[in-house]
């Protein structure tokens, strides 16, 4: 009996690591949950912690690979922005309605083009790729089985709803009734099918190996795949300002236009990294640092513009200093010092 506890222990702590991973990196020490609405983490674990959980035991169990992670967090982020919360569709609280920017047909593109990308990559793909460089031994075989898959799923579903109930029906018609909005059923429909496409596209991928030929190039030293994750993260971080107004007169394909570039700009840079048999632990820990510091230095932004209490902004810098101390004790583990170069 005692033998079993630890094996227990050792199989469930990707498990929980990842469901905290997700949710703390996306809202905690982004910003966007501040220390005084902590509560709400728990609701958030079960939407974004179950979620990534769940894109990756699938992707793992059939195979495929970061394409396909990447797409199903696109997927996601497509459900949250117009099924569950339905952010990208109703008019953006706390806008003001005379600098309404970017909404057009019923669809706010400019923040739906910086949700799409933040939630894919800051609350699936990041996640998941730190989880599993912290244990490294599992990070190739599904951490859940049938029945836990089962539980994980409808867990997300029931959080889902809370999450859709309390901000749709309940925060927002209370304390924004301006911002008040029925989503027409079209759009829900619409979003659904591309949920299904993204999801069919992503199962679908060629299967993926890790035997698979790797060319003989070199890649940057892992501080400077750091310094350029942080460098390509944070303009992505002006989209969330201009669709709040912070330019209005600027024409909205520009920003589109540039966040677009830079999203296929990144893809491309990583994919070319990643192809090479240079790049190892130690690059994939510095690319989710860069991006990581990068969103937690635009949240300070965001607090500001959001007139958050300086307990608020205090706390939030609390934890992004513990969190940099934790990654920066992480990169001095063995496996990334040995292939720091």
């Amino acid at each position: 009996m005692s033998s079993e506890a630890p094996a227990t222990r050792r199989r469930a702590a990707p498990v929980v690591t990842l469901l905290l991973l997700s949710p703390v990196i996306a809202e905690v020490l982004f910003g966007a949950t501040r220390i005084t609405t902590l509560f709400v983490l728990v609701p958030q674990i079960g939407t974004w912690g179950c979620a990534a959980l769940i894109i990756r035991d699938l992707v793992r169990r059939r195979r495929r690979g970061w394409p396909a992670i990447l797409l199903l967090g696109v997927a996601l982020a497509v459900a949250e922005e117009a099924v569950i919360q339905q952010t990208s569709l109703a008019p953006l609280v706390g806008v003001d309605p005379e600098r309404v920017y970017g909404r057009v047909l019923g669809v706010n593109w400019v923040y739906l083009l910086w949700a799409l990308g933040y939630e894919s990559v800051w609350a699936v793909v990041l996640p998941i790729q730190l989880t599993e460089l912290i244990f490294p031994a599992r990070r190739d075989e599904p951490w859940l089985g049938w029945r836990g898959l089962v539980l994980a799923a409808i867990v997300f579903v029931l959080a889902c709803l809370v999450a859709w109930y309390s901000w749709t029906q309940v925060f927002v018609p209370q304390f924004f009734p301006e911002s008040a909005y029925r989503v027409p059923w079209a759009a829900i429909i619409t979003a659904w099918a591309v949920i299904v496409a993204l999801s069919a596209a992503a199962l679908g991928v060629p299967r993926w190996s890790r035997a698979e030929t790797k060319a003989a190039r070199p890649v940057p030293p892992p501080w400077l795949v750091g310094v350029v994750a942080f460098v390509m993260g944070l303009p992505w971080f002006l989209l969330v300002f201009l669709a709040y107004g912070a330019a209005p007169t600027l024409p909205v394909a520009l920003p589109l236009g540039a966040g677009l570039a830079l999203a296929c700009a990144a893809l491309a840079l990583v994919r070319h990294w990643a192809s090479s048999a240079s790049w190892h632990d130690a690059h994939r820990l510095a690319l989710v640092f860069g991006a990581v510091v990068a969103s937690m230095l635009a949240g300070f932004g965001v607090l500001q513009v959001g007139g958050a209490p300086l307990v608020d902004i205090l706390g939030k810098l609390i934890l992004n200093v513990i969190a940099i101390v934790l990654l920066i004790r992480l990169t001095r583990e063995p496996q990334f010092r040995r292939t720091a170069v």
